[in-house]
């Protein structure tokens, strides 16, 4: 399966736990600027892809996606 960067919009962060909600914040604001609103549906779900093991790698140094599905305004 290919993936459509015109229908999901990717946030690549080092994330803290605390820093998620802003690390959101910014994308939905990047979202809308660029004329997209969020799609997510039963089907069409928010997730997460660790990028690194938390048991080998220090808490400063995780890297994580973040994925939201997004269409355009009014499709």
């Amino acid at each position: 399966m290919a993936f459509d960067f015109k229908k999901e919009y990717k946030e690549f962060y080092m994330p803290k736990n605390d820093d998620e909600p802003a690390a959101v914040s910014m994308m939905h604001e990047f979202m809308e600027q660029q004329g997209y609103e969020l799609d997510i549906t039963d089907k069409r779900l928010h997730h997460e892809i660790y990028l690194s093991d938390p048991r080998k790698v220090a808490p400063e140094k995780l890297k994580t996606v973040i994925r939201h599905p997004i269409k355009k305004k009014g499709e």
